[in-house]
Formats: structure tokens, C-alpha cells, sequence
């Protein structure tokens, strides 16, 4: 559609000669004769260079507001300022625009466009079902062979994990079709049980064709089917008295819950994808989840060029344009796109994707219940891997230069350590010791610590032990002091790490202390300086409060990991006869269906209610039980 626009509308308008003199672009003569017409305009530098593309509604009115005297975010003013020429393709529609404007930002990637760098297809799982007998493989590309195509998945690595785990449910073949064609004995896959070896016909046509039945449910989204069945099949090797047939279907039975944790979207049965935006410090970070069949098929992040001074709805609406519109073959638009913003032209770009793909699509911003979970879900990974971003090594050494500012240290830090206590109510308590260095977290340095013989729930003699116990061992040379000590809590665990240090006569580590404001939120933290028990509040965008931030959120991620490892170790008896309203018929059918008690542990509350016989409400007990 975009070439019979560009075919259908006068040639490009270029004014250079009559509007621009040698210094300046002469705006004022160029918005006297252009059009209020739909269209795309080039910005173009004096070496000729197109900096900019964009639409255009009305495109005097749009060209027009980048040359008003105030209002513009720096970055506009910067380009407006190298304009040399504009040129103009007038178009139809609005639509036609929009398709020619996602075209030249292809092609031309202007400098200063929010430029979206995914140009690698898609994989797929591939069946081919056209033969005797069926081979799983991994697919990129054009999807030209006859069979089926199950995706699209993420990346490759999410390919590779769910055909590793597909061996281990059903032996399909994933072999080479030159390699099958020419065994005389079973291959090794077949001596590890990650095939059956059709090569050399050690397994009935008719039953390789129930495995990749199986397959064909399990990847269609109905593993509740395939575990119905496989029970059947277990019950009654139990009763024929064939132990080894029960033990490999229960196996099969906790190798197919692993995969369903990849979740489903409950009451979900079509195709969608989930996109949510975070944007912090000039940088924006996109997650898209991918939603086929009621299956979650992963996840994957992108970090658009020139994020900088856009807004959430420009970011979003040149992503999902990039995204979608006029994509390679192998990327299917799902019926429904969730997006976590409203975001310009949702409506113009809905229909433009409807056209493409010939059939409904709907772009939703306002969701609830499910859907609003995996919206959730979506936002709190952008979340992550934006903070991951931030704590690149330019980011880190940034902040270190602000925090030696922000404490007036005498030279910039170099080694910066955290402890954090976690337990419940006093059991199982674990205090962590994390390590920043210029480059970020040197996780190799972490250390725990099982914290024994104190009155249950006391943070203060925990801080103390723990930082005894790290402390004395650097003083006897093992390992290397810190500039900076940052304790998580107020005056009394500060204190007690003053005490530890003075009792070593560590009089080198300068100490800080790190508590959580009004409403536990991030902007309201305080730091709490040892020496002399004074406040510093710190702005939301400082860069010495991020790195004191970072480094106090890794220290507590640490330590609670620990904490329910230990507690998980304490807690080995009836953990199911524990939980109220669970009698033992039910529980007898969870261990059947999750394949023991380790596999109901590491359930979610939408894999458990799944079950029949156990509510929602239950299932949110059981849930709470295993993960506090």
C-alpha cells in the first residue's frame, strides 16, 4: 500500500534552491505554499543527509510546530536547528502516510527517529508431519515446508529449552532427516530415552504417532489433556504391577508441569501479545510477551534509539508501528495487542494492522482481571531489565563519582558492601553481604550468613553477628575491606555495625545507612550518615541515591533468597497436612498430578486451581504455604 501511495502522489517537493539560503532554512516561504494535505516529510541536513522522517495529518500545521519560538524539548531544537531542506510525499490518508513514514525509517534510519533494532525473524517449533515419522526441529525464517509451525517464540534459547524438555516428555525424533534415513542401530538419544528410535523401527508406527499426538496437545495448549491421559496410563501400569511404565509417566507427569509454569493465561484460548513501557533517565525499555494458544512463550526486551525526551505515547506508538506494520513474514499480528499506555494514533495503527494481517486485531490499554495480571506481569519485567540496563559500567562509575560527592569522601570509592537481614518471625534467619565494585555487582564476592544462638526476631544481634563474622576474617587478610559500608535499617543496625568495626579497630570504613520513607517508596529513602546521626534526603534523580538503592535492593534479594532455601531445608515433614482444608484425597490427587510433592512446591496458584476439586482460595493457600 505504501508504494501505490508513493506511485499515486506527486513527486517529492524539493525546495531547497527557493527556500534555503546558505545559513538558514527559510521556513516562513516554505509553510507559505505547502499543503494541508496528509503526507510525509524528510528533514534534511546541509550534506544532504535525511536527519528526520515523520506524518502528517495535516501536514502544514505538523511541519509548522517545529519552528515555534518555545515549547520544543532540546532535542527538537538541536535538529530544527541543522535543517537545511524539506522534502514532502502528500499522500491519500492518513494511513497511506503512516505506512510510507514505518517504510523510510527502515530504510533511511534518520538519526534522530526512534529507531526499533530488531531486524532478525522470528523461530518457530517445526513438525513435520508430511512424514512417516514426524521430526521436531528448530525453524527460522520463511515458513515454505509443509508441516506445522508452533510459535513465535522470543528468541532461539526459548526454542532450544522447550525442545530439550519436549525429549524428556515424548521421544519424537529431532534428528536430521540425512542422519535418520541412514542408521543401522539406535543412536544415542535413544540409549539417555530422548527418542524411540523410529530409524531402526524399535517403536510401532501407530505408537510414535500417539507421542507426536501428544506433542501436537501439549504445544496446541492442552497439557491438561495430555496429564489426564498420562494418569490413566500410570494408574493402571500401577495395577498390572509394571512399576518402571507408572515411574516414567509420573516422570513425564512433573516434566510436563515444568513446562506448563511457562503459565497460562487463564480463560484464554487465541493468540496475543503483551507490551508494557518503562522509561527512566533518557532511557526506555519495552517487554513483549508472547501469548500463543494460551501458552506463555517468553518474553523479549528492546531498548529503542533515541528514547530521549520522547514521551511513554510517542515511544510506544513508533514501537508498535516499527513493530508490526509491514514486518517480515515469519512475525504474525495476534488478534489482540495489550499495551500498558494508551498511546497516539492506537486507533489509525489498529486498523492499518487489521488491513495487513486480514483479520481483527484490537490494540487494549484499559484490561482487568487475567489480563491485567500479565500486564502486570509484562511492566515488572520492563521494570528489571531497565534497572539491569542502568547499571552498566558508564552508569555505575557516574554514580560512584556522585556518591563521593554527596558523602564529601576524600577519593572516589572503589568497593562498596551491603548486609540485609531476613527472616519470619524469627525462623530461619539468614543476613547477606553483597559487593559493588566500578563495574557493578561482583557477585562472586556475595556471601551469606546463618545466623544462630539469638533471640528469635532480634536484628540488631543478627546485624552484629553477621558482621563479626565477615569482618574478622578481612581482618586476618582474607578478602579486602570496603570503602563504603551501606547497612539496610536506622540507627540501631548502623550501630551496631560502628561498634563491630571500632571493636576491630576498622577505623577506615566509612558507614552509611539506608531506611525506607513514608509508604516504603523509593523516592522517600533516607541515608543516615554514622558519624554524626545526620539525615541527607536526596532528590528522586540523584545518582548517588540509585547506586545506594541498587546495592540495598541486591542485598535483599540475597538474603531472602537465602532465608527460604534454609526455611525450606527446616520444613521437611507433611508439609500438605499442614495446610487447612486439604484432606488426604486431595492431597492424593495433587501428588498424582504435579508428580510429587517438589513439583506441587514450585506450582503457581493458576497451575494448582487448575486441578479439579481445589478452589481458587485453596489453591492461593497452597501457594502461600510453599512460598510465605
Amino acid at each position: 500500500m505504501s508504494d501505490k501511495a508513493a506511485e499515486s502522489s506527486p513527486k517529492p517537493l524539493n525546495l531547497e534552491q527557493k527556500y534555503a539560503s546558505e545559513n538558514q532554512f527559510n521556513i516562513d516561504a516554505f509553510l507559505k505554499d505547502l499543503t494541508a494535505r496528509p503526507g510525509v516529510y524528510r528533514m534534511i541536513d546541509k550534506a544532504g543527509v535525511v536527519i528526520y522522517v515523520g506524518k502528517a495529518k495535516n501536514l502544514k500545521k505538523r511541519v509548522g510546530s517545529y519552528f515555534r519560538k518555545s515549547g520544543l524539548s532540546p532535542k527538537t531544537s538541536v535538529m530544527v536547528r541543522q535543517i537545511a531542506n524539506i522534502e514532502i510525499v502528500v499522500t491519500h490518508t492518513e494511513s497511506e502516510a503512516l505506512l510510507l513514514e514505518n517504510n523510510l525509517i527502515k530504510t533511511l534510519k534518520p538519526r534522530y527517529n526512534i529507531l526499533l533494532r530488531d531486524d532478525k525473524s522470528y523461530p518457530y517449533i517445526f513438525l513435520s508431519t508430511q512424514d512417516k515419522f514426524p521430526r521436531l526441529a528448530f525453524h527460522r525464517g520463511a515458513r515454505k515446508k509443509k508441516g506445522r509451525y508452533f510459535g513465535p517464540y522470543p528468541n532461539g534459547n526459548s526454542v532450544k529449552s522447550s525442545l530439550n524438555l519436549l525429549q524428556k516428555l515424548f521421544p519424537v525424533r529431532q534428528c536430521e532427516d540425512s542422519f535418520f534415513k541412514n542408521r543401522s542401530r539406535a543412536c544415542l538419544q535413544y540409549q539417555i530415552k530422548r527418542c524411540s528410535a523410529p530409524c531402526v523401527n524399535l517403536i510401532s508406527e501407530q505408537d510414535y504417532a500417539e507421542d507426536v499426538r501428544h506433542t501436537v496437545l501439549f504445544l496446541e495448549g492442552k497439557s491438561n489433556q495430555v496429564i489426564d491421559e498420562l494418569i490413566a496410563r500410570m494408574d493402571q501400569a500401577a495395577q498390572n504391577l509394571e512399576y518402571e511404565k507408572a515411574a516414567i509417566h509420573r516422570d513425564q507427569i512433573a516434566h510436563l508441569r515444568r513446562l506448563q509454569e511457562k503459565q497460562y493465561v487463564s480463560n484464554e484460548k487465541g493468540d496475543l501479545d503483551v507490551i508494557a513501557i518503562e522509561y527512566q533517565q533518557g532511557i526506555a525499555c519495552i517487554q513483549v510477551f508472547f501469548i500463543r494458544d494460551g501458552l506463555n512463550l517468553g518474553n523479549k526486551s528492546f531498548f529503542p534509539k533515541n528514547a530521549r525526551h520522547q514521551t511513554i505515547s510517542e515511544l510506544l506508538s513508533a514501537f508498535i508501528a516499527q513493530f508490526y506494520i509491514s514486518a517480515t513474514t515469519d512475525r504474525l499480528v495476534p488478534s489482540i495487542i495489550l499495551v500498558s499506555h494508551a498511546f497516539a494514533d492506537q486507533q489509525l495503527i489498529e486498523t492499518i494492522l487489521r488491513e495487513q494481517s486480514e483479520h481483527k486485531v484490537e490494540i487494549r490499554d484499559k484490561v482487568r482481571g487475567d489480563r491485567a495480571r500479565w500486564l502486570q506481569m509484562a511492566q515488572a519485567n520492563a521494570q528489571n531489565a531497565l534497572l539491569s540496563r542502568l547499571s552498566n559500567r558508564a552508569n555505575v562509575v557516574e554514580r560512584f563519582e556522585a556518591l563521593q560527592e554527596t558523602l564529601k569522601m576524600e577519593t572516589l570509592p572503589e568497593r562498596l558492601e551491603c548486609f540485609d537481614i531476613s527472616h519470619s518471625s524469627g525462623e530461619a534467619t539468614v543476613a547477606s553481604c553483597v559487593v559493588f565494585d566500578q563495574s557493578g555487582p561482583l557477585k562472586s564476592d556475595y556471601r551469606r550468613f546463618n545466623i544462630d544462638n539469638i533471640t528469635p526476631g532480634d536484628d540488631y544481634a543478627a546485624m552484629h553477628q553477621a558482621l563479626t563474622r565477615r569482618y574478622l576474617k578481612l581482618k586476618k587478610g582474607e578478602g579486602k575491606l570496603p570503602d563504603l559500608l551501606v547497612i539496610d535499617g536506622g540507627k540501631g543496625q548502623v550501630k551496631q555495625a560502628r561498634e563491630v568495626l571500632q571493636e576491630l579497630q576498622l577505623h577506615c570504613v566509612q558507614i552509611i545507612g539506608i531506611t525506607k520513607g513514608e509508604g516504603r517508596k523509593a523516592e522517600h529513602d533516607t541515608l543516615l550518615l554514622s558519624e554524626t546521626n545526620e539525615k541527607i534526603f536526596l532528590p528522586a534523580n540523584s545518582k548517588a541515591m540509585h547506586l545506594i538503592q541498587h546495592i540495598r535492593d541486591e542485598a535483599h534479594r540475597f538474603a531472602i533468597t537465602g532465608h527460604k532455601s534454609r526455611r525450606s531445608k527446616a520444613r521437611k515433614t507433611s508439609q500438605l497436612e499442614k495446610i487447612s482444608g486439604l484432606g488426604p484425597k486431595r492431597r492424593q490427587i495433587l501428588l498424582k498430578q504435579f508428580g510429587g510433592l517438589q513439583e506441587v512446591a514450585r506450582a503457581g496458584v493458576e497451575d494448582l486451581a487448575n486441578i479439579s476439586g481445589i478452589s481458587k482460595s485453596l489453591a492461593q493457600k497452597i501457594y502461600d504455604h510453599f512460598h510465605g
